[in-house]
């Protein structure tokens, strides 16, 4: 029984953090400018996200009801979170180091560390007390959230607007309703059946042992996908083997500000493209990346692209 059932969770999580993979590998190439989906913003891509997240969150709340729900085996658990802890430091250095004032304040890791220590108080309790305590803090940004818990101090919390922008933020409110959502279903009548079911999975193929692998070093690819992933694309914008992301970002943004003002007929992507290669003969390029608020560097841009925009060559290239 407690072969299968262990299968079967390792296999969800494996599911998870295979989508988790997925789900930054599209950012990477969105944040490198190689393709335009909108990843970081888009309601699709969003709930994508949240998705991923709450099944993390919702497997540790059901799986420590599990591992601990008649007796809290402290040893493993303090083991377990101190190795947590201290992934999530290293997320929000590496981000920091990465990402500047964007990096991971507080993210998955951070809420799956926090709200499993919540969770430990109603390991012991019937389920529909638990349920509660789930709708109580899912519905918290709904109905306690206000200015008092503004800026950086309460950001863990998500009752207020954090003031920064974060490249994974995960706070209490509500993800920790879902991890008493999985303690919830765990202490359930219901339970029972579900782990029934999931002993008869046939998990010992090829594809299964793959999921139950990657389910058990969730953790260790979770850690290392992203810094592999982006570290080869950086490689390659930095060897020229992709473009330059700033490079992408200007003539994308060109473009569509060119067609925007001077018609869907007009050449806009070639005279963008024009347009850079004259500020990089100009060498106002790198100053202008530096700088990009400059008054005499935008002026000069905006010379180069009228030089272009009245190239004759260029529009009649439709």
């Amino acid at each position: 029984m407690t072969v299968a059932r262990i299968a079967a969770l390792d296999a969800a999580r494996g599911v998870a953090i295979g989508a988790m993979v997925a789900y930054h590998f599209s950012w990477d190439l969105s944040w490198f400018g190689l393709v335009d989906w909108p990843v970081a913003h888009a309601f699709g891509w969003r709930a994508f996200a949240g998705l991923i997240a709450g099944t993390f969150l919702f497997l540790s709340g059901f799986n420590l009801v599990l591992a601990h729900g008649s007796t809290i085996r402290w040893p493993s658990l303090l083991r377990g979170k101190a190795i947590l802890l201290a992934a999530a430091a290293g997320i929000s250095l590496i981000t920091y180091l990465v990402f500047g004032d964007s990096y991971v304040r507080f993210g998955i890791l951070h809420a799956l560390f926090l709200s499993g220590l919540l969770a430990l108080p109603f390991l012991q309790s019937h389920w529909l007390v638990s349920l509660a305590a789930a709708g109580f803090v899912l519905t918290l940004p709904f109905w306690a959230s206000g200015p008092a818990f503004n800026g950086q101090f309460w950001l863990w919390t998500g009752l207020g607007s954090p003031e920064f922008g974060s490249v994974d933020y995960v706070p209490l409110a509500p993800w920790a309703g879902v991890v008493l959502l999985g303690v919830a279903l765990a202490q359930s009548p219901v339970a029972a059946r579900i782990l029934a079911r999931a002993r008869t999975l046939d998990l010992q193929g090829t594809f299964g042992k793959g999921l139950r692998l990657f389910g058990r070093r969730s953790l260790a690819i979770y850690l290392l996908h992203q810094p592999i992933l982006f570290g080869l694309l950086w490689l390659a914008s930095a060897a020229g083997i992709i473009a330059d992301r700033a490079e992408l970002q200007f003539v994308r943004g060109c473009t569509q500000s060119c067609a925007a003002t001077e018609g869907a007929e007009t050449p806009c992507a070639g005279i963008c493209a024009c347009t850079l290669s004259g500020l990089k003969e100009d060498g106002v390029w790198e100053p202008l990346l530096a700088d990009p608020e400059d008054g005499a560097l935008r002026g000069a841009m905006n010379d180069r692209y009228a030089l272009c925009l009245a190239d004759p060559d260029l529009m009649t290239r439709r």
